[in-house]
């Protein structure tokens, strides 16, 4: 998965399109990223001897290939690249070649 934790992303389709935001969670194995105030949920928390039941409104995961990496230049949605930097292997925008 080429979009990692701490990204800026913006999301590219569905309900919350053209929002940016920074990911917050990436989940590889599932193809699914949690993007800071993107698919707003409610959960029901059960109470347990510390504290009462209550209601937690937090981030659900998307899909990954409903977001793309914001180009750090043009501050617009771009993929992603990969080049040799000496032994490292250095993610890079496409649209602009800025070093993620």
């Amino acid at each position: 998965m080429k979009i990692k934790k701490g990204d800026e992303v913006v999301v590219i389709s569905g309900k919350y399109k053209g929002v940016k935001g920074k990911v917050l969670e990436a989940r590889p194995t599932e193809s699914r990223v949690v993007v800071e105030g993107v698919n707003r949920h409610k959960w029901h928390v059960k109470p347990t001897q510390e504290q009462p039941g209550h209601i937690v409104d937090r981030e659900a995961p998307i899909h990954v290939s409903n977001v793309a990496l914001v180009d750090p230049k043009t501050k617009k949605a771009t993929r992603v690249g990969y080049k040799m930097d000496g032994d490292k292997k250095v993610r890079i925008a496409k649209k602009s070649g800025a070093e993620l």
